[in-house]
């Protein structure tokens, strides 16, 4: 049931019902103050939907939403297509949609859900014209429709909502060249220009200086305005209808508007280091965050005439509590980056906007002059790396590495043609955390990476052979490495030997048997196999031995020949596709050798889904009882 918005209570969500938004669209309201209620209902509801999910991205959601509900309810008609770009605005998007009906309501239950909405943008959700990746493609994407629209002579504007982060990457700036010689003026890019990115304000990493004029110069149409002020973003659009030209609106707007302490003009928001860009707020954050927007849409309400405002209400889902033992390879990295500095003045480190992800704020506080943010431009980055190695630096180049191995993968390769050393470092790498969908799990970077010359990818098992595997890359690796991590905290059932050292090529046992050998690497693929031959030891009475090689693209032929010498069957778990991961290496060693085992490697065949941790490890049967029974079945079948 329903109940008057009123005072916010703690532990509790609120959301509004679709008979609400109904209520404002169905009335006869004028076009702006509908517009304005209806993005504020959209506001309350995704910050429901990203507090209930435990994750999402507020600021950019609530910098875009007046824009989204302006152009939803009152420019896009017909074939018109509208997208994001940037991505990160989806909760708000997709509150947007199921404000007006075109989603099921029941999914503002299911953000980052399985079976719900992914974090990113996906064309499997309805109302998703194209998936959003790696940041700059989509005015690429928006000219590739107008072109295949005329082709098929079809009619239809494209709008593409972009950040102002976003223009740091290079593909932004070449597709406005070729949209203006094509005289593409389907096309309107609405830049959400909220001045912050991920990490701090655009100004700071790479000032977008005269946009105006900048975006001018390759014969785009352009205009500014207030991107809160509905009229003045109306009379934008207005005085760019019939224009021959492609068309840039620059909005100037607010990150986190709608919520006053989130909103990045406050002296409360930490502009310094954006609190609100990704994550849920906590229980009192979240509580004064609804308050306020309820307490508008009160007003609003009673401003135009309309009855009061019914809203309904869940108990807040509790988070689950880590364990004591709980690994956070992320901290480690950065503690044992910090050592390696400190013994080596020629190290620098270099992000792509992610230096609170990265670990490297620590980094950055101690050694501000061997300190780089690039911005959003990891091609950029790289090739600057190239020069510093070049010059006698020890570079160590940071991003997620789902963008660090495929985006720049070219300027990585021609850093390894000139025989220098870099270290690559690449967090949130795998299939989890599953919320934010395949954009950002890292599952094909060893093979985007592996072929590269004298490029060693090696991936630690728990936070004590973080610091002997970056030890090892500066120290010991006979070119560059890419070093892989995942930025959760993941409980795990191991140790490594007291004495452990890491040798080239070779694995280290963690549990002792005879008849099968499961060999995989990091703390998510290791668990698994730990369980599973728990399991596999106690239904098929057979005694496993895990071995954890945190070398992902090369295997010792000696120390495999030792290693699976008169075993039943070896098993290797790939936290990335099958093609191309470190069960590839495995499975060439073992053919080189002329070995007769059996041989099976267990990793992802198809794009992974967005949803709970658990939940995509089950899909792409990665938990240990899918693995238990893939190892029973290829027993049983040999």
């Amino acid at each position: 049931m329903g109940e008057l918005a009123g005072q916010a209570v703690e532990g509790t969500l609120y959301f509004a019902p679709h008979a609400e938004f109904e209520r404002v669209t169905g009335s006869n309201l004028p076009a702006k103050e509908r517009a304005a209620i209806f993005g504020d209902l959209c506001r309350l509801n995704a910050l429901y939907m990203i507090a209930r999910a435990g994750s999402g991205h507020i600021g950019s959601s609530f910098s875009s939403l007046d824009i989204v509900s302006w152009l939803l309810l009152e420019e896009i008609e017909g074939a018109d297509v509208y997208f994001s770009s940037k991505g990160h605005d989806a909760p708000g998007y997709y509150a947007a949609l199921i404000g007006l009906g075109r989603l099921d309501f029941e999914l503002i239950h299911k953000l980052r859900q399985i079976d719900g909405l992914p974090g990113h943008p996906d064309i499997g959700t309805p109302g998703m014209a194209t998936n959003s990746g790696s940041l700059g493609m989509g005015v690429s994407k928006a000219k590739g429709m107008i072109l295949a629209n005329r082709l098929t002579h079809r009619n239809g504007r494209i709008f593409v909502m972009t950040g102002d982060g976003e223009l740091q990457e290079g593909q932004f700036w070449e597709s406005l060249i070729s949209a203006a010689n094509f005289g593409l003026h389907e096309i309107t890019v609405i830049v959400d220009h909220n001045k912050l990115q991920s990490d701090t304000f655009v100004k700071n990493v790479s000032d977008l200086g005269d946009l105006e004029a900048k975006c001018k110069a390759f014969g785009w149409r352009v205009e500014r305005c207030d991107g809160h002020d509905l009229s003045a973003f109306a009379e934008a659009l207005a005085s760019i209808e019939g224009d021959r030209r492609p068309k840039i609106v620059i909005a100037d707007t607010v990150k986190g508007k709608g919520v006053s302490f989130m909103e990045h003009t406050s002296l409360d928001s930490d502009v310094a280091m954006y609190r609100f860009h990704s994550g849920a707020p906590d229980a009192s954050l979240y509580r004064a965050a609804a308050q306020e927007i309820m307490t508008r849409l009160n007003k609003k309400f009673s401003d135009s005439g309309m009855a009061p405002m019914e809203l309904e209400t869940i108990e807040r889902p509790q988070p689950s509590a880590l364990p004591a033992t709980a690994q956070r390879l992320i901290g480690a990295y950065t503690q044992a980056l910090l050592k390696q500095a400190e013994r080596r003045a020629n190290l620098v480190a270099l992000d792509a906007d992610l230096i609170l992800d990265t670990g490297l704020i620590p980094f950055r506080e101690k050694y501000p002059n061997r300190f780089f943010e690039c911005g959003i431009a990891e091609q950029d980055m790289v090739s600057m790396a190239g020069g510093m190695a070049l010059k006698g630096l020890l570079p160590i180049v940071h991003s997620f590495a789902c963008f660090l191995s495929a985006r720049p993968n070219e300027q990585i390769y021609n850093n390894a043609t000139e025989l220098t050393k870099i270290v690559y470092v690449g967090s949130l790498a795998g299939v989890v955390p599953g919320g934010p969908g395949h954009s950002h799990q890292a599952v094909r970077d060893i093979s985007a990476l592996a072929a590269i010359p004298k490029m060693t990818i090696v991936e630690p098992s728990c936070e004590a052979e973080v610091e002997s595997l970056l030890e090892w890359c500066i120290d010991e690796a006979p070119g560059s490495s890419y070093i892989r991590l995942i930025s959760l905290p993941w409980d795990v059932s191991y140790s490594l030997p007291s004495n452990y050292k890491p040798k080239y090529g070779e694995g280290v046992v963690l549990t002792e048997g005879n008849d099968v050998v499961i060999i995989a690497y990091g703390p998510v693929m290791l668990s698994s196999a730990v369980r599973a031959a728990r399991m596999v030891t106690e239904t098929a009475k057979l005694s496993v031995k895990v071995i954890n090689l945190p070398w992902l693209n090369v295997v010792s032929p000696s120390w495999m020949k030792r290693t699976v010498q008169n075993c039943r069957h070896v098993f290797s778990i790939d936290n990335h596709y099958v093609i191309g991961g470190q069960g590839d290496a495995i499975g060439r060693t073992l053919a080189g050798l002329g070995a007769s085992i059996p041989y099976t490697c267990i990793g992802l065949y198809d794009v992974p889904p967005s949803g709970t941790n658990q939940q995509v490890l089950e899909r792409v049967r990665l938990d240990a009882v899918s693995v238990a029974q893939t190892i029973t079945y290829a027993l049983s079948s040999t």
